[in-house]
């Protein structure tokens, strides 16, 4: 039985895949014997920052009251958060810290102080990241830093191990590859909703660029055009709302789209059968849970060729496409004829819904949370044996991060350890 901290800037009431990562994969923890509790920033109004606990009072959740500078992510300020993880690890006798996600600022941070502390760490990477823009090489240069004294990397996919590893230069053999995994109860078979009129395609994601939309916004119009029966079901919020919007208004196709705004993770079920087929049109992704839902609930699931995608499913259930508007619309047109040949074909909705239970029960058996916590349990065996490592030790591993950027996060690291220990000897207590 181990007592483990999962850490990251992005958890409930925010939503997304790191999210649903963090917290299923802590409950099959606990399942399996161990005591998890989960830190992340406060999110007001909607929760204040405090402690709440889930899963039936087994994981206990902190919600500190840092102050968000972009996109759920915090302020960087390295060394006053000390006291609050200091304070964490110590009440709750924490013996490894698991990060998550190299966007997360309070991971870098987190798994700083407790490598002070003596506490091993295990580090989860969910995304891609290039090489050659400011934001990548400073992200990089960062998980250079943080990499430098964590024993253990898990990346969701093979292409994602790759591209941590040369991010990172990491030692692959100490990079595991442990997938994604669904709560498949979450996403039955039952097609409420569905309509055979028409031709459903299901969007479900953040609306921002990197998922795609601008490519979604080119398509669109001219699918509505070719297939009067088509209807478009888009769920998620963002800042490429508003531009669908606009083209919804400009294209007067109110009654072929629907814009649901965000769906709770509970219905998202929901919104998945509505449909008959689901679109990704993300220009990056290390795994994308949200094809696995749909395909889970028995959509036929169309998404570009990025990343770790192609690894997810297999083809007979996924259809790939260039990451530009005129092969998505080619391969969205040749699915969408599919579903209309099947449909003149006279094959009824019981039929349907039995074809799809046959996907659900696949892919169940490709991604499940309890396979995962095993895979994850052993890994954390594996960086048990980093507690404890010498200060010099720790040092010489941070020296290798570059000529400059070496000696700065020594300086950093000398400066965190002062400052824990100070906080030993005057005994600073900030929370009840």
């Amino acid at each position: 039985t181990m007592r483990i901290c999962m850490i990251s800037d992005f958890f409930y009431p925010n939503m997304g895949g790191v999210e649903n990562h963090i917290y299923h994969l802590s409950k099959c923890l606990v399942d399996r014997g161990h005591v998890v509790m989960i830190v992340t920033h406060a999110y007001p109004p909607k929760q204040p920052a405090g402690t709440v606990t889930m899963y039936d009072g087994k994981i206990k959740v902190y919600y500190l009251p840092l102050p968000v500078m972009y996109n759920q992510c915090t302020l960087p300020g390295v060394f006053p958060p000390l006291l609050f993880y200091k304070q964490i690890y110590t009440r709750e006798q924490v013996e490894l810290v698991h990060g998550h996600q190299a966007f997360s600022v309070m991971c870098h941070e987190g798994i700083l102080h407790a490598r002070t502390m003596g506490i091993p760490c295990c580090f989860t990477d969910h995304s891609l990241f290039g090489f050659a823009d400011t934001s990548s090489i400073l992200t990089n240069k960062l998980l250079k830093f943080t990499l430098s004294d964590v024993t253990s990397v898990i990346c969701v996919s093979h292409t994602s191990k790759e591209n941590t590893v040369l991010r990172a230069a990491l030692d692959p053999d100490q990079v595991y590859v442990i997938p994604n995994a669904i709560d498949a109860q979450l996403y039955p078979v039952n097609m409420n909703g569905w309509r055979e009129d028409r031709v459903t395609i299901v969007v479900l994601s953040r609306l921002v660029y990197r998922k795609g939309i601008d490519l979604l916004l080119a398509i669109i119009p001219l699918v509505c055009a070719r297939y009067p029966q088509v209807h478009f079901y888009i769920a998620g919020d963002g800042p490429k709302k508003l531009e669908l919007e606009q083209m919804r208004e400009r294209e007067r196709l109110f009654d072929q789209i629907t814009l649901a705004g965000p769906v709770p993770t509970e219905r998202v079920g929901e919104a998945l059968n509505r449909g008959d087929i689901f679109l990704n049109c993300s220009l990056t992704e290390a795994f994308c849970m949200a094809i696995v839902e749909a395909a889970c609930a028995g959509l036929r699931v169309i998404s570009t060729r990025v990343g770790g995608i192609p690894e997810v499913l297999p083809e007979d259930i996924l259809s790939l496409a260039d990451p530009n508007w005129l092969s998505l619309l080619s391969v969205v047109e040749g699915v969408v004829d599919d579903v209309l040949k099947m449909r003149s074909n006279s094959l009824g909705k019981e039929e349907l819904i039995r074809t799809r239970r046959e996907q659900h029960n696949r892919v169940i058996k490709f991604y499940n949370w309890p396979d995962v916590a095993e895979r994850t349990e052993r890994v954390y065996r594996a960086c048990m044996h980093d507690a404890g490592t010498p200060l010099i030790e720790r040092l010489n591993r941070y020296y290798g991060g570059g000529e400059v950027a070496g000696k700065l996060f020594i300086i950093i690291v000398l400066i965190t350890y002062a400052l824990h220990r100070l906080i030993e000897c005057f005994g600073f207590v900030i929370m009840d």
